[in-house]
């Protein structure tokens, strides 16, 4: 396995945004192509269904507005667990085997909300003034997860209040649920990033271990020794 890893770290990209244009296996390829599809999917629905209620609030429909609360809730639901459950499986096989991708500190600047901004302008400042490259990853995965879990809960407590709340404060709700989702989306869009450098650093004989680590909330469509694959929902 040394050998292995020796070789194809002598092979790897230098840069992040080389990693992105990389070649890389044909197994590899469709596992981070049905990944990448799901995580989109899930953040296109969910985009949908906020803008819907945004324009229902503008056009003064705020009740109706508020009975949509259940299925954002469930889609925010739905896609903050799937980019949380990537972020493990990359944390947890990184650790056990020791592969670790180039990264690229996260840029406040690619946020809209106060607490996103701050947790990724800490993981920008301690990436570049103290950490080696194993630690930048890992740290990152951290400050990613921290940020998903902290809007997952603001988003939860503002659908509560959509539902419980007078009808003319929907509106302001619903703008900060829309800050709330770009950020989600912003997140989602890191995690693929990484997950395509992953791929681009994991020796091939890694492979089935990390997909089995991968498909655990989705197995059907990514089974030992698949097909093409086209998603990871089963549904």
């Amino acid at each position: 396995m040394g050998v292995t890893r020796a070789k194809r770290a002598g092979q790897r990209s230098r840069t992040v945004r080389e990693d992105w244009f990389a070649w890389i296996p044909n197994e590899m390829d469709q596992l981070f192509d049905a990944t990448r599809s799901d995580l989109e999917s899930s953040n296109v629905i969910l985009s949908i269904s906020l803008d819907e209620a945004i324009s229902l609030c503008n056009g003064g429909r705020f009740d109706t507005a508020k009975e949509r609360v259940a299925v954002v809730r469930s889609l925010f639901d739905r896609l903050a667990v799937r980019i949380n459950h990537v972020i493990s499986t990359l944390r947890d096989h990184g650790s056990h085997f020791g592969t670790v991708p180039n990264v690229k500190p996260l840029y406040p600047s690619n946020f809209r909300g106060a607490s996103a901004q701050r947790a990724s302008l800490m993981n920008n400042v301690l990436a570049k003034v103290l950490f080696g490259e194993r630690t930048r990853f890992f740290h990152k995965l951290y400050s990613l997860g921290e940020i998903v879990e902290g809007l997952h809960k603001e988003a939860g407590e503002i659908l509560a209040g959509i539902s419980d709340g007078a009808s003319h404060l929907t509106d302001r709700a619903w703008q900060q649920l829309e800050v709330l989702g770009y950020d989600l989306n912003t997140c989602m869009s890191e995690t693929t990033i990484i997950l395509k450098s992953f791929f681009c650093a994991l020796p091939p004989e890694e492979l089935e271990t990390f997909r089995q680590k991968l498909i655990d909330l989705a197995p059907s469509h990514l089974a030992a020794n698949p097909g093409p694959i086209t998603s990871l929902d089963s549904e």
